[in-house]
């Protein structure tokens, strides 16, 4: 007896925009309960990924590229606020010997 073939709902920008609402979410929850630097700047990673899919899938359904351009955009300030994060951090554990984001209020200037 032969096997029917399977057939896939096409997929729809709720599919894209569902995915990188999830990833916002879950990067949201991370930022507001973790104490941990580098984690706090993964989930803000996070964040900028989900808009990232959003844009790109806005851009892809409607065809025009002004979502895939800002999307450019989007990951150089991800980019830069990487960098700025990382020696943060590494300024940080220099000083205090922790990465627990509680510290950063003890530091004076």
């Amino acid at each position: 007896m032969p096997l029917a073939p399977i057939t896939l709902a096409p997929i729809t920008l709720a599919h894209f925009l569902l995915t990188g609402a999830i990833l916002f979410a879950l990067g949201m929850v991370g930022f507001l309960t973790r104490r941990n630097m580098i984690i706090i700047f993964l989930c803000t990673e996070m964040m900028f990924q989900g808009i990232v899919i959003s844009l790109v899938a806005f851009a892809r359904f409607h065809n025009n590229v002004v979502g895939q351009t800002f999307v450019i955009f989007v990951l150089t300030i991800a980019a830069a606020e990487a960098a700025l994060a990382l020696g943060l951090v590494v300024l940080l554990f220099r000083r205090k010997r922790t990465l627990d984001a509680l510290a950063w209020s003890q530091l004076k200037g």
